[in-house]
């Protein structure tokens, strides 16, 4: 599984935890903001935090989010040796 990793929308950071297939959990400033699934190449919706059905309608804060895990690339962990 995919380890967590940070992005940055808008000036603020987020904290990504990966869950199960295309599905994230998102934390804003040390809280909870919510699971958000992939919909389609270009729009994610929130799930419902008691039932984790999807909530449909335009949220931009998540599509920004959404779009910034898409775009994320992982940093190369393996470069621990000096460089000359």
């Amino acid at each position: 599984m995919q380890e967590p990793f940070d992005v940055l929308v808008n000036g603020i950071v987020y904290s990504v935890f990966p869950e199960e297939d295309n599905v994230y959990t998102i934390f804003k400033a040390g809280n909870e903001f919510g699971k958000i699934e992939k919909d389609t190449d270009n729009v994610w919706i929130m799930l419902n935090p008691e039932t984790e059905t999807p909530m449909f309608g335009d949220i931009p804060e998540v599509n920004a989010i959404g779009n910034a895990i898409s775009n994320y690339v992982p940093e190369d962990d393996e470069e621990d040796g000096d460089e000359e």
